[in-house]
C-alpha cells in the first residue's frame, strides 16, 4: 500500500536541529482517522509529553468529521502513542537531558495505519535560524545558476 502523508510540521525544522526521528502509531478514534484520510491535520505548535511511563502528544489539531454526528471528536484532545517500553526509556532518558524535547514531525499512513513521526529536538537559536535559512537561500542560488548555465 505504501505511504500516504497526512501532515508535515515545517515549523518544526525550522525551530529545532532533529537529531533523530521514531515513528510511532497512535491511538485514535473512528472520526478522527476519517478526517486525517482527509489530510485535516495540523502539527503545528503540538508537542509529545511522557507521562507515568506513557507517551501522548498534546496539541496537535485534527478537525471534527464533517459528516460526523454528536460523537465527533474533540479537535485537540491528548492522544496516547503506541511504543514500546524500552523506547520510552530512551526517550524519557533523552528528553531530561537539558535542551531536548520530542517534537511531531509528520502525520502518514503506513500501509492503512495510522503513524506520527517524533523527533528528538534541540530548540535553535535565532542566529542558527538565520544561518540555516541563509545556507538554503544560497543553495537555491546556485541551482537557479547552474540551471541558467544548462548543467
Amino acid at each position: 500500500m505504501g505511504i500516504k502523508v497526512v501532515a508535515n510540521n515545517k515549523k518544526a525544522y525550522h525551530d529545532y536541529f532533529i537529531d533523530e526521528t521514531i515513528e510511532a502509531g497512535m491511538v485514535l478514534q473512528g472520526t478522527e482517522v476519517k478526517s486525517l484520510r482527509a489530510s485535516a491535520c495540523n502539527l503545528r505548535d503540538s508537542y509529545c509529553r511522557i507521562r507515568n511511563g506513557e507517551i501522548f502528544v498534546e496539541n496537535m489539531h485534527i478537525s471534527p468529521y464533517d459528516f460526523g454526528n454528536r460523537e465527533n471528536h474533540e479537535p485537540l484532545r491528548s492522544r496516547k502513542l503506541l511504543l514500546h517500553a524500552e523506547e520510552i526509556r530512551k526517550l524519557a532518558k533523552k528528553v531530561d537531558e537539558k535542551g531536548y524535547a520530542l517534537i511531531p514531525t509528520r502525520v502518514y499512513f503506513k500501509d492503512g495505519r495510522a503513524k506520527l513521526e517524533i523527533g528528538v529536538a534541540r530548540g535553535k537559536k535565532l542566529y542558527d535560524k538565520r544561518e540555516t535559512l541563509k545556507r538554503k537561500q544560497d543553495a537555491r542560488e546556485m541551482e537557479r545558476a547552474m540551471r541558467k548555465k544548462g548543467y
